[in-house]
């Protein structure tokens, strides 16, 4: 549940942490500039709760974000910290925080910085706010998180033109796409390129379907196939379909890793427009006593929701798609 407290918001510190997603630079831009406009001061914090511990802070003006809202990445760097699980740790980052005079912050980044926020804020009660930025599209409470639109796209257009060598040599390609925990980037990307199976994090290990698909497609006289594979938490998931197309059924394929290009590129509009109104709404909730929290995108708008919501992971992704993968998959 938001609380509210009786101390005025005059320094609001903001940093990025976890993996990098396009349109993080975006959000940066759009707290620096809703705040200044607020006559509030802004600390720019680098290398996220790492640097936070380092003591890399340093005061942010409307000069400090120019020309940065098309650039991928972000300016202000990005680290992840195990140390942070450590109570003491987060008590030591809470007095730094306080020696600087920062009175509230807001986090960019995914579950596991959210994680930290929350900790913050119910040991110490630090206003925090917390901005979803991660490819993965997988935090709770949100139906979409800053990067996975510029992420998409950037997979697809990549797999388009594996698509051009795979019908010209008439194989069948494996493409890994990034996803360890969620299905989002593999379900969209495999939808939108045509593939003829996804395979998804939580995979059963069976692939009798994806035989099926495949074997199907040949007897009509198909050369090429594309096969979709999500990450996964552990590694192996690409290399063992390859295995089973290749030595169980004699089906030769090639393996292509799209990897932390995903990650990479100037963020699309979507996540620029999304990920401005994110920034804004962050520094509005912090001026109003709204905290915690975190920025959310629900139903086509921007909101904010208790940041205890958004603490896990989203279930469930693939499941209203199913029939659509299967009836397209043909």
């Amino acid at each position: 549940m938001a609380v509210t407290e009786t101390k005025k918001i005059n320094t609001i510190g903001v940093l990025t942490s976890g993996g990098d997603s396009p349109g993080m630079n975006t959000a940066i831009r759009a707290v620096v500039r809703t705040a200044i406009g607020s006559d509030l001061k802004v600390v720019g914090i680098e290398k996220g709760f790492q640097g936070l511990l380092e003591g890399k802070l340093a005061p942010m003006d409307i000069t400090s974000v120019s020309n940065i809202i098309q650039r991928g990445g972000t300016i202000l760097k990005t680290s992840r910290c195990k140390e942070f699980h450590n109570a003491d740790v987060r008590r030591e980052a809470y007095n730094i925080l306080k020696r600087n005079n920062i009175d509230g912050l807001i986090i960019i980044g995914g579950n596991g910085s959210f994680q930290g926020a929350m900790a913050l804020s119910q040991e110490h009660g630090l206003p925090v706010i917390g901005v979803p930025g991660t490819i993965d599209n997988d935090i709770s409470g949100t139906d979409y998180t800053i990067g996975f639109d510029t992420a998409i796209q950037t997979a697809t257009e990549a797999i388009d033109k594996i698509r051009d060598t795979a019908a010209s040599h008439q194989r069948t390609f494996i493409i890994e796409v990034m996803g360890r925990h969620s299905p989002a980037i593999a379900l969209q990307v495999g939808i939108a390129t045509g593939a003829e199976y996804i395979v998804f994090p939580e995979h059963d290990g069976k692939y009798e379907e994806m035989i099926s698909i495949i074997k199907a497609g040949q007897a009509r006289g198909k050369t090429s196939s594309l096969i979709i594979v999500a990450e996964g938490e552990k590694a192996g998931n690409a290399q063992e379909t390859r295995r089973v197309l290749e030595v169980e059924h004699n089906i030769p394929c090639h393996l292509c890793t799209l990897g932390h290009t995903q990650r990479g590129g100037s963020p699309s509009a979507r996540d620029r427009f999304i990920a401005s109104q994110m920034g804004f709404h962050a520094v509005n909730a912090l001026t109003s006593g709204n905290f915690p929290v975190a920025t959310s995108f629900v139903q086509g708008s921007v909101t904010t929701v208790p940041l205890s919501e958004c603490l896990g992971r989203r279930d469930g992704y693939a499941k209203p798609f199913t029939d659509l993968i299967r009836a397209l998959a043909i």
